[in-house]
């Protein structure tokens, strides 16, 4: 029988087998014959390198770094300092291939491994315990056979008439009992909304102590025992020396009474005699309140609800109604530089006097007036300077800023009706050098202190904010004329300063604030960059008088000028969208607080002109004269918050209050069985509507 080779494959699983059949069969087995001793012939892939042994020495260094080859290299950005793009050199090297956030359990993991485990062994045991149940049924049934004898006739009769044996009952409820099968206790599983292991309960971090450190106050040690008797000698001291006193006022004499009787009589007589009418004053205020309303009767009861009838038959055209004329014989040569609304009181307003001549620069004045007396103001606060700008706290009411001519800024507390103001800046704490045209209260700062902005001829723009005692200055941005540059001494370049004339504050981005200058500009500026612009409108061609955004569209702003025009900007397109030539100055322009597309602008030639976008977007729906004499010029317009009228100001001192008519307030009409969609959403796709007719004729042209 010739020798069998196994393959050589197969030489480690079956080499023992091989030799115990060749044992078994008796053969003789040579030498060299046995697998472990042959030589085991390399396998290699097809696609392996043939190499030489030099090569395969060769050694390769390979380094591991954490830096990502596909992270960009050359990333640049814009460096407002510098003016210039500049290379970012810490790019973020990480590389996410896969994260997962959530309370599953990947089948993959230990956790998921170990669940199924536990799964299979439930399912095991339930499987083994209804097999085991059969089995038992069975070899029941199969000694019950065997063991039952063969029974005759006669003890198949008697078995019919006697009852069931209890042996056969026993079988029949073990038998149920084995044929329900156990169910598997089910395992209650951990709430995971309402989980915590003993080792994730943490205490409470312990209350910090906060505390100052002063000078500690002198101390003595004292120490004393006292008993029951030194207790009662004390309280003998003390009725001892009330006993005195009582001793002493009964020995004044009946003349010194009268004699004190008599000074506090001629005292009373004085005190009446005197001029003082202090005591008196909040009577004083409400009679003369009654009496103006008798007097205003018509006008008081009705300015409210009165409706002009003639606006039916007028083609969405209206007017303006004159209700009342407030004027201060303090206050007759002074203008009327600033006006503001009360944010609380609605009937009240506060009214800045100064000049806008220059050259006849003298006092100033700062009145506030209610609409329940308009014969003589609430409040009346004089200053050595002319008062060019004022503004009134939202949440303190009571607090009105104004800005000087000669520069200053001060705060006025309405609580404290002096004639000083809380607050005033010097030369010391930073004061404008040119007259402060507008100021604007803005949000606490981080330490919860008052503070608000102010813009100067001076080319600052400044925040200031209300410590204890002192107000502090903070430069926000110095304005500079772009383009104006002239050369000095040794090649030097000076730049001219921008004359900043008005600025306003965004409705909802906090840091981003429009500035107006002399030149016609207007700056996009930021609280964050004090040297450059975020944006540049060539605006007008003379000095800005007022800037104001849209209380409902965030893009919006609106702007007027010295050049007769207004102007109505989406602050991402340089170019206007609306511009209205009005034939003179415009002096002021205010947005309406009930609708988007409704303002109000006045003018130097005497005229108010009230404008609805969209009702006609080309002229105003109402231009009509409201001062007596058409030398006065007007210089300021505000809308009420409330109620349906506008204040204007002119040179002469003098503020009227007129009512505007149905027209110039029209609302959406009621459609039958729709409902009017009224608030700030319905306000911005109005405004949106009218804005994109404009961007598509800008974008054909």
């Amino acid at each position: 029988m010739p020798q069998r080779q196994p393959p050589r494959r197969q030489s480690i699983s079956v080499g023992r087998g091989a030799r115990k059949r060749d044992e078994d069969s008796g053969t003789d087995v040579g030498e060299g014959a046995d697998e472990w001793a042959q030589s085991k012939a390399t396998v290699r892939p097809p696609d392996q390198l043939e190499l030489t042994d030099a090569e395969l020495k060769e050694e390769f260094t390979r380094i591991l770094t954490a830096n990502n080859p596909h992270a960009p290299q050359n990333i640049v950005r814009y460096s407002f300092k510098e003016g210039t793009y500049k290379l970012i050199g810490v790019v973020n090297q990480l590389a996410v291939h896969f994260s997962q956030v959530g309370n599953l359990i990947p089948k993959d993991s230990d956790e998921g491994r170990r669940q199924h485990y536990r799964d299979e062994l439930a399912a095991v045991s339930y499987q083994g315990s209804q097999e085991s149940a059969k089995v038992v049924i069975s070899e029941t049934e199969i000694l019950e056979e065997e063991e039952e004898p063969k029974e005759t006739e006669a003890e198949t009769e008697l078995g019919s008439q006697t009852d069931v044996p209890a042996t056969e009952a026993a079988a029949k409820a073990t038998e149920e009992e084995l044929m329900t099968p156990k169910q598997p206790k089910e395992r209650k599983l951990t709430n995971q909304f309402n989980f915590s292991e003993r080792a994730s309960q943490t205490l409470n971090n312990p209350l910090r102590d906060r505390e100052c450190q002063m000078e500690p106050p002198p101390r003595t040690n004292f120490s004393a025992t006292a008993n029951q008797w030194e207790i009662y000698d004390a309280y003998v001291e003390e009725l001892k020396k009330q006993e005195k006193t009582k001793e002493k006022e009964k020995a004044k004499t009946p003349v010194a009474k009268k004699m004190g009787k008599m000074t506090m009589r001629k005292m009373t007589s004085m005190e009446s005699q005197s001029d003082d009418i202090t005591k008196v004053t909040q009577a004083a205020k409400i009679v003369e309140r009654m009496v103006n309303q008798n007097t205003y009767d018509d006008v008081a009861q009705d300015f409210k609800y009165y409706e002009d009838a003639a606006d039916e038959y007028r083609d969405l055209e209206g007017t303006l109604l004159p209700l009342w004329k407030f004027q201060n014989d303090k206050a007759k040569r002074l203008a009327v530089t600033a006006l503001c609304w009360n944010p609380k009181y609605n009937d009240l307003f506060a009214v800045g006097h100064g000049s806008y001549d220059f050259m006849k620069q003298s006092r100033g004045m700062l009145l506030l007036y209610s609409l329940k007396n308009p014969s003589f103001p609430e409040y009346i606060f004089s200053s050595e300077s002319g008062i060019m700008c004022l503004d009134m706290h939202v949440d303190h009411p009571y607090l009105v800023v104004v800005g000087h001519y000669d520069g200053n800024v001060a705060i006025y507390n309405l609580k404290k009706p002096q004639s000083q103001p809380s607050f005033r800046s010097s030369a010391k704490s930073g004061k404008h050098t040119d007259p402060v045209w507008q100021v604007k209260w803005q949000k606490d700062d981080m330490d919860n202190n008052l503070n608000f902005f102010s813009v100067s001829s001076d080319g600052r723009i400044v925040s200031w904010t209300l410590l204890k005692s002192e107000l502090v200055h903070t430069d926000v941005i110095k304005l500079k004329a772009e383009g104006n540059t002239t050369d000095g001494l040794n090649g030097l370049q000076l730049h001219t300063v921008g004359c900043g004339t008005a600025f306003d504050f965004h409705k909802e981005i906090d840091y981003m604030f429009l500035v107006g200058t002399e030149e016609g500009k207007i700056y996009k500026c930021s609280k964050s960059y004090s040297s450059k612009f975020l944006d540049t409108y060539d605006a007008h061609n003379m000095a800005v008088d007022a800037v104001s955004w849209n209380p409902y569209h965030a893009k919006v702003f609106m702007s007027c000028s010295s050049d007769w025009t207004v102007k109505i900007w989406d602050h991402t397109i340089k170019t206007p969208m609306f511009i209205y030539d009005l034939n003179s100055a415009v002096g002021d322009v205010a947005w309406a607080p009930y609708s988007s597309t409704v303002f109000a602008a006045v003018t130097t030639d005497g005229k108010t002109h009230v404008f609805d976008l969209s009702i006609n977007k080309y002229e105003a729906i109402c231009s009509q004269p409201v001062v007596a004499k058409k030398k006065n010029k007007i210089t300021h317009v505000q809308f009420n918050p409330i109620h349906p009228i506008i204040i204007v100001g002119d040179d002469r001192g003098h503020v009227i209050c007129l009512k505007l008519s149905p027209n110039l307030r029209k609302m959406p009409k009621e459609k039958k069985g729709q409902e009017v969609q009224k608030g700030p959403a319905v306000e911005i796709a109005k405004l949106d509507k009218l804005l994109n007719l404009v961007r598509e004729v800008k974008t054909k042209t």
